[in-house]
Parts: structure tokens; sequence; C-alpha cells
């Protein structure tokens, strides 16, 4: 049935569809530049869910058993999985409520207003939001592992994948079951220690992070992670700004009792290439991987922004890279505030209720998959600029979101 679906909607209302134009443009200009969004699931086929997705304790299998459980949801993306669900073709991109209810893809809005959506910069340089942002909810901690650069990526058709870490308190009263993080590794260990549990990564529990560092996780703070840097994320419920590919190579093959096979390891790995080994030796950046002050250099607390309106809290919270930034929004109990940014940027309200420019917005908190919310939205470049106007209807309770931006908003403080 989702083959289905997904044919007769692209037919109607897809890239090419007769109906499509209209709908966008109707869309874009009663939302005043803002678009709503659909909650966007995504399933996963190992770890333990942490359950802190806010969605009903029955929907954690909402797309069968076969596909896995939820324990992602993913925002403002145009890129879909690149592990692909014959049962859910479009898995992975988020869609807009257009203006008559029906809904249509993020992808297609941007192919038609271009600029109009993500400015000119955006659009020329990579002709889409190259960007998307995620909540992680994982019980257990993941697998430690690295995304390569480019430069190896892209043999198997895929990019970099920067990203960026923040923790936020609202979804994080319970903290898994390790709420730390394996980064790098330490000064002591050699490439031939690697090299040994890369190549008995089928044989036998290779216990690689012993050979790392983990860090404490802090709620309220965040880190960078760069391409080719090994890390085996903690168990904190993460909003993961990143770039718009997903590509992993896998170095741990046991992780709390879980067995991972060696096609996790070699992912990255063009079907030719018959020397596994040293390619994935190859594609780790050992620089950044031993620098013994990777928290000096890449931890990130939050950096408050100068006070511009009565009401209104901004911090950065991912910041100092070429790629991503982010920023907390408060807006104080009963305050109205007119929010201004220079790029287009997707954002999810995690506490509190109120208006969103011409929309009713509130955090959620419980939702069924296959509902519509009023957490989620993707907001122009121009109305960025113009501004946001969010009311905050509570008489007692902050309310808060989370902005993610491209490339186009790069921040460095100091």
């Amino acid at each position: 049935k989702y083959i289905f679906y997904y044919i007769i909607k692209t037919i109607l209302y897809g890239e090419k569809g007769e109906f499509m134009t209209e709908r966008i443009r109707e869309t874009f200009r009663k939302g005043e530049g803002v678009f709503r969004m659909v909650p966007n699931f995504i399933p996963v086929k190992f770890g333990v869910p942490g359950r802190r997705l806010k969605i009903h304790p029955a929907d954690y299998f909402a797309y069968g058993a076969d596909a896995g459980t939820i324990m992602e949801r993913w925002f403002c993306t145009v890129s879909g999985t690149r592990v692909k669900n014959p049962k859910r073709p479009d898995q992975g991109l988020s869609y807009v409520v257009g203006a008559d209810g029906e809904t249509f893809l993020l992808r297609d809005a941007m192919a038609e207003l271009k600029e109009e959506l993500i400015g000119k910069e955006l659009q020329e340089k990579y002709g889409t939001f190259p960007v998307f942002a995620k909540f992680f909810d994982y019980e257990t901690p993941l697998y430690f592992h690295f995304h390569p650069e480019t430069a190896v990526a892209k043999n198997v058709g895929c990019e970099a994948k920067p990203e960026c870490y923040y923790f936020p308190p609202q979804l994080n009263n319970y903290t898994g079951r390790r709420p730390s993080t394996y980064i790098g590794f330490n000064p002591e260990v050699t490439k031939e220690d690697v090299r040994e549990c890369i190549e008995h990564f089928g044989e036998y529990d290779t216990h690689i992070t012993r050979l790392s560092r983990a860090f404490d996780l802090e709620i309220g703070t965040g880190w960078y992670i760069p391409a080719g840097v090994v890390h085996a994320p903690g168990s904190l419920l993460t909003y993961e700004p990143q770039w718009g590919t997903d590509l992993n190579c896998v170095l741990e093959n046991v992780v709390c009792g879980e067995v991972f096979e060696e096609r996790y390891m070699t992912d990255i790995c063009p079907g030719e290439e018959e020397n596994k080994t040293d390619y994935i030796m190859n594609a780790i950046d050992w620089e950044t991987n031993f620098d013994q002050e990777f928290k000096k250099h890449y931890f990130r607390p939050p950096v408050e922004l100068p006070e511009t309106q009565t009401g209104l809290l901004e911090k950065w919270v991912c910041y100092g890279n070429d790629y991503i930034t982010s920023k907390e929004v408060t807006i104080a109990p009963e305050t109205e505030v007119l929010l201004k940014d220079k790029a287009a940027y997707g954002c999810i309200i995690v506490q509190g209720f109120g208006k969103f420019g011409v929309y009713d917005a509130e955090a959620v908190n419980m939702m069924r998959v296959g509902d519509q919310t009023a957490d989620e939205y993707f907001v122009s470049k121009g109305r960025a600029a113009e501004g946001v106007k969010i009311v905050n209807h509570s008489k007692t309770e902050p309310m808060v979101l989370l902005q993610h931006f491209g490339p186009d908003n790069a921040v460095y403080t100091e």
C-alpha cells in the first residue's frame, strides 16, 4: 500500500505533477514564507529505543517489525535514507502540510521555489538545502564509527558528513545506559592496534573502544564532530544537525552484546576494492583522532547572543565550523518577539505553545505516528530576514525552539 500511495501521490502532486506549482506557491503565500512540516520518523534495525521521542508506546513498530524500531525523527530533510525501504520509497524525506491540508515533499518545494525559499547562495552552490537535523534516541550507546571525507565517500555516491550534537534538557529526563561518548584514540595507541581490530572484525569481540577515551555528556551542551573522526555516541537523546548524507564505517563489532556484521564496516568501500583494510585505514583522519586537546577544540558550550528584545534569549549551540549552525531560542511567558535571522532554517519547538508566524504552534506531549503536529517548521530566507513573529501564550512556561542553518550562516565565536 505504501508503494501504491507513493506512485499516486507522485503522479498527482510530484515534481512533474500538474497541481504541484499551484499547491506549493499557495501554501508558501498563505504561510507567509513559512512551511509547517509533517513528523518524519525513521525505523532502525539495531539498538534499543530510548522512548523519549514522545510517540505513543504502541507506535514504535508503526512501519512493521521487519522495518525496525522507530528511534529517530528527521527534521526538514530533502535527503532520503541511504538504506532504502521498498515498502516506503520516500523514507527519510520530509513533507510539508499544504494550505488545503494535503501534503507535498519539501524537496519538490525547493525545486519549485529555489532561491525564493533557500536564498541565492545555497541555490547557486548546492541547488538545495544541504543540511538537516534529527533527534536520535537510543537507550544504548551507538557503535564506534566514522563518516569518511568526501574524497572517500564520493566513491560510493555520497559526501562527507560533518555533524553537531546538542543535548536538549526537555528530552533528557532519562539519560540511558551510557551517557558518555568515545571520541578518537588515546596517545599510546598505534595504527597497528587499530588495524588489528579491523582485520579481526568478523572473528571476535575486538573491544576497540579500549583504544579510545570517553567524555561524559553534559545536558544543555554539545559537540562538533568533523568527518573522519571515530566516535561512539552516548545514550542521551541527541539533537543532531548534520550534512545531508548518511554513510558510516563501523569499527566496533559488539555493542552491549549486540553483534554487527562486517558489512557495517565495509559499507564505505567500492565493490571493486580488494584491500578493504587498507582502504578503511586510509579513510581515517589520524591527525584529528589523535588530537589530545579534542575537547578544547570541539566541545561546544552554549554561547549567548546579546539581548535584542525583552523576553528573547538566543544561544548558539552548534557553531565553529563551515557547514552547520544551530541556535536555541527561548521566549519568556506572555511575550511576543520578532525573531530575525540572515538565512533559511528548519526548526523544532521543544517546549511551550503559542504562535509561530501565522501558525498555531506547540511542543508535542504525545503523538501517534502518521499524525500531523504543530511543532516543526521550515522558514524561507526572506521571511527569516524580515522576521518571524513568535508569541508565547503560556502564563508560566517558556517557549523553546531549536533552529538549524546551512553553510550560508556559519558562526565562529571567540
